[in-house]
């Protein structure tokens, strides 16, 4: 990340309905919304001429979503970002035919500053940390797509390229850098910046572009980075070209990474339609959110939201709760920092939901693939996000199959043993579903099914838990295969979930992200687990360090023609 974010008023294509509740006699934040529509979009446009996209970044300065700054030189922000997120998702479901994407600049001699200077330096830290995790997890699904749903990458940098602008770039398949003598690759965040490229820059460095180690060292205290052949020899691109034959390069090149894909043109493409949102306050309810099929109740006292799921047989459930799920999550990360536990439940018929299963364990589709794909994300930025999740699995509730995956990534489930007993017309006792999906068709990011890092080295309880598939589960089954945490009865029911809620709601926030991130993901490093690990540990550690954010570091003096006072200890 290089070249960032306050808060403070209303942005284009926020939500006034949803603001966020704060102290009193602090400055109301803007809240965040992350739908967009490429007819609005202020800093990307889109042009396709199968089998290429042409994705080009041309940054409206005076666009930034909050606070005052100027997004010169294709630096960006969280709505820069949002935008690119949205682009992304759109190319995959909506333009089959697309089979390369070339992402490049309109701007002649920059490509990308990465992220914006200003933006960071005014930053609270939430928004910090959330901002570098989305835009993360924006690059993740750039080269998801290229892993998963055969949709090739091509960065195509016609000039400068520094922070983020290279991570973004380093997401792609392909790195074509113009060879005009001053055109250059750089991380300069920790020369420049006192920070550091800890968005998966230095990671994808080493176990992606496989720089060696102490060529990373020089590359990332260099801040004016590596140029022409040197940075073809080093790695950090893969061929240049001179300016008189950059874009026929980047042409053939392009289609030559269109050959390698397997999608198909002739699918029938899937429309990502405006998803029906309503945020309401209701006397003796409290807050609540409400999509089709997703919902989020907010209880500001204890500091928790309820977030609950629907099924239902209709063809477009998997996709659109999918989409309602994840936009909710990205408003929560972002909005609502206060609410720091997250309940989930779901109700419905688990026959809905098993409708669906074989689209999602065997998609044989466009629509089917790239659906269970969107799954895969989402679950993977509800593992991600730095909230306690508690699981509640009562009658009425139908978390079966995909919905399952939901249960399973929680840090403990609470699943009711009987049925509540003073209902006039008490549900049928609750049950837990395994299906196809949930052996591995969601992997999280340590590329284990959830299942496989929940019984991580314990064959035999994983075996066990294998064989219950396609078995309706009841809380005394599901406790005995270890699939929730507890199972108490009617009588105890409210009261161990009360104790749970407002427990969590007692602990420091910085321990509890800090246990949970390291429980959630045992067993094997990817390079996504390192990403995050070390993001979550970088960005909460560098970003309130003096030497970056005080008033006298790095962040704060950039531009000014004052150089940093740093504190020169190590520890």
């Amino acid at each position: 990340m290089t070249d960032m974010l306050p808060t403070s008023d209303i942005i284009a294509g926020s939500d006034r309905s949803a603001q966020p509740h704060v102290e009193s006699g602090t400055p109301v934040a803007a809240v965040l919304t992350f739908e967009r529509q490429p007819s609005a979009y202020r800093h990307w446009s889109i042009d396709i001429e199968a089998p290429l996209a042409r994705l080009t970044m041309q940054v409206d300065p005076d666009a930034g979503v909050l606070g005052d700054y100027q997004l010169k030189l294709n630096s960006y922000d969280i709505g820069v970002d949002i935008e690119l997120a949205d682009a992304i998702r759109r190319l995959r479901f909506e333009h089959p035919e697309v089979r390369c994407v070339i992402l490049g600049s309109a701007i002649s001699g920059t490509f990308c500053a990465g992220a914006n200077i200003r933006m960071l330096a005014a930053a609270d830290h939430g928004h910090k940390v959330n901002f570098c995790k989305f835009t993360n997890e924006t690059r993740l699904e750039i080269e998801e797509a290229s892993a998963h749903s055969g949709l090739r990458f091509l960065a195509a940098i016609n000039g400068a390229c520094s922070g983020g602008g290279y991570e973004v770039a380093m997401a792609c398949d392909h790195l074509l850098l113009v060879d005009d003598r001053s055109s250059a690759v750089s991380l300069p965040e920790v020369p420049l910046l006192g920070v550091l490229p800890g968005t998966g820059g230095l990671t994808r460095l080493t176990d992606k572009r496989l720089l060696r180690r102490d060529r990373a060292d020089v590359f990332a205290t260099k801040a004016e980075g590596i140029r022409g052949s040197q940075a073809v020899d080093w790695r950090l691109v893969d061929e240049v070209a001179t300016p008189s034959t950059f874009q026929q390069a980047v042409h053939e090149r392009a289609l030559a990474l269109a050959a390698t894909s397997d999608r198909d043109p002739d699918a029938q493409a899937v429309r990502l339609d405006p998803l029906d949102r309503i945020a309401s306050v209701e006397p003796g309810k409290g807050e609540r959110i409400e999509y089709r099929y997703v919902s989020a109740d907010l209880d500001r006292d204890r500091r928790f939201v309820t977030i609950d799921i629907a099924s239902s047989p209709e063809p477009d459930w998997p996709l659109i709760a999918a989409r309602e799920l994840d936009d909710l999550l990205c408003h929560l990360r972002f909005n609502e920092v206060l609410l720091g536990t997250w309940v989930l439940k779901s109700h419905g018929n688990v026959a809905d939901v098993l409708l669906h299963d074989r689209a999602l364990a065997e998609p044989r589709s466009h629509a089917e693939r790239e659906t269970a794909l969107l799954w895969k994300r989402v679950l993977s930025r509800l593992d991600l996000s730095a909230r306690s999740l508690i699981a509640l699995i009562d009658p009425g509730s139908c978390f079966a199959g995909v919905l399952a995956e939901i249960a399973l990534a929680a840090d403990r489930s609470y699943m009711l043993t009987g049925v509540f007993e003073d209902d006039d017309d008490p549900l049928p006792e609750a049950q837990l579903t395994l299906t196809a999906v949930n052996s591995g068709r969601f992997p999280m990011i340590n590329d284990l099914s959830r299942l496989a890092t929940r019984f991580w080295q314990d064959p035999e309880a994983m075996d066990a838990a294998a064989a219950a598939i396609g078995q309706p589960l009841t809380a005394a089954a599901a406790s005995q295969l270890g699939l929730v945490t507890f199972a108490p009865d009617d009588l105890d029911w409210d009261d161990e979930v009360r104790v749970a809620i407002d427990e969590r709601a007692s602990f420091s926030p910085d321990a509890l992200t800090s246990m949970e991130a390291n429980h959630r993901f045992p067993g094997p490093e990817t390079m996504a687990t390192k990403i995050f690990a070390r993001l979550s540990a970088w960005q909460n550690w560098v970003f309130i360090r003096p030497n970056a954010t005080g008033p006298d570091g790095a962040l704060r003096r950039y531009g000014t023609g004052s150089r940093a006072d740093f504190d020169y200890r190590r520890c």
